[in-house]
C-alpha cells in the first residue's frame, strides 16, 4: 500500500495539477503513507518555549562563528541554529551561503569584496584549507549595528559542535539542541553544492561523529533535504522551512510526509495555523523573530519556539537570561 501511495504521488505531481479533488486526493494518500509513529515534537522534547539562537546570535556577534555560537550557550538557549555549506574537500562548513559574501567577509588581504563578483568565491570550488583564508568575522552587516566584530574564519561543523560541548560540561550545562540548515536549492546541485543525498550524507556523518543524533534537528527550504534524512536515519527530527502563503497542506504535500516542525515565516504565523498543526502533532517554530512585541504575539498564538537573531532579549522577557558578556 505505501509503494502504491508513492507512485501514484510521483505521477500526479509530475502532472502539476492544482486542482481542489487532486490536493485532496494527494493528502489522503500523504496520510495513508505518514508512519503511525508520527512524533509529537513539542512534548517530546520540550516543557518550555524553545529559544533558537539564530546563527548563533547574530545580533551581538559575528554569524555562525565559534563566539556568537558560545556565548549564545551561555545566555541560556535550548538550540543553537546554523547554517551548513560543503566545499570542494567535502567539509561541512558554516556559512549562509555558499559563496563567500561581500556583506561579512573581507577577501584574503583584508580588502573588500565586490558585490558583483563575490559569486566567484564559490565555496564548493574551494578546499576548506582556502576558505579559511577569508575573514567573515570583522565586518559588520547592515542592519545589525551593535554587533561586536571578531576577525575569524568560517568555522567547521565539527568544530562548532566541539566547542559548543566542551563549554557546555565546563559550565555544567544541559544538553544543547543543534538546528542545521542545509544552504542547497535545486538547480544548483553540482555547481554550488552536492545534490542532495550526498549532502545530507555528509552532514549526518558528521553528527554521528559527535554523537549529537538524539539532539540535531535537520531543517531546509529544500524539500529533498528531508527527504535524504528522512530516508539515511529516520530518527533525526526535521523541520521544513517556510516562506510561501501556500499553506501546511500544500507544503506537505510537497514534502510527500508530515515533519515534526513547521517552521514559517514568523509573519505567516496565526491562531488557526498553530491550532491546526497542534492537531497533527507537529511543533510550531517561526523564523527570524526580532521584535520584542512580534515575540510576545507569536507566544501569545501558541507557539513552540522562536528562532531569533537576540536570543537574549527572548530570553529576558521569558526570565531565563543566562550570563551576560
Amino acid at each position: 500500500m505505501k509503494s502504491f501511495c508513492f507512485c501514484i504521488f510521483r505521477e500526479l505531481n509530475t502532472l502539476k495539477l492544482r486542482t481542489s479533488s487532486i490536493v485532496a486526493l494527494l493528502y489522503l494518500m500523504l496520510n495513508c503513507c505518514t508512519p503511525l509513529e508520527q512524533q509529537d515534537y513539542s512534548t517530546r522534547l520540550y516543557a518550555e518555549l524553545e529559544v533558537q539562537g539564530h546563527r548563533g546570535c547574530r545580533g551581538s556577534l559575528p554569524e555562525n562563528s565559534i563566539a556568537g555560537f558560545l556565548q549564545a550557550l551561555e545566555w541560556r538557549v535550548n538550540t543553537l541554529e546554523m547554517d551548513v555549506v560543503i566545499s570542494k574537500d567535502h567539509k561541512v562548513v558554516l556559512s549562509h551561503e555558499p559563496f563567500i559574501s561581500h556583506q561579512i567577509c573581507l577577501d584574503r588581504t583584508g580588502s573588500e569584496i565586490d558585490s558583483a563578483t563575490h559569486f566567484q568565491y564559490n565555496i564548493y570550488e574551494m578546499t576548506y584549507q582556502e576558505i579559511k583564508e577569508f575573514d567573515c568575522g570583522s565586518k559588520p552587516p547592515v542592519g545589525f549595528i551593535h554587533q561586536k566584530p571578531i576577525p575569524g574564519p568560517k568555522p567547521l561543523l565539527r568544530e562548532v559542535i566541539q566547542a559548543v560541548e566542551n563549554k557546555r560540561i565546563q559550565l555544567k550545562l544541559p544538553p544543547v539542541k543543534y538546528n542545521i540548515e542545509t544552504k542547497i536549492l535545486p538547480g544548483y546541485d553540482e555547481i554550488f553544492h552536492p545534490g542532495p543525498a550526498k549532502f545530507v550524507e555528509l552532514v549526518l556523518a558528521v553528527v554521528k561523529e559527535k554523537e549529537i543524533t538524539e539532539r540535531t534537528i535537520i531543517q531546509s527550504f529544500d524539500p529533498r533535504t528531508l527527504q535524504q534524512v528522512r530516508a539515511q536515519n529516520p530518527t533525526i527530527t526535521t523541520a521544513l522551512l517556510i516562506d510561501n502563503k501556500q499553506g501546511p497542506l500544500f507544503n506537505f504535500i510537497q514534502l510527500g510526509f508530515e515533519p515534526s516542525i513547521y517552521s514559517p515565516d514568523h509573519n505567516l504565523v496565526t491562531d488557526s495555523l498553530v491550532q491546526y498543526l497542534h492537531k497533527k502533532h507537529i511543533a510550531v517554530i517561526p523564523w527570524t523573530v526580532n521584535d520584542l512585541a512580534d515575540m510576545n504575539k507569536c507566544i501569545e498564538m501558541g507557539v513552540d519556539g522562536i528562532i531569533t537573531d537576540y536570543p537574549e532579549i527572548l530570553l529576558k522577557q521569558l526570565g531565563r537570561l543566562g550570563k551576560q558578556p
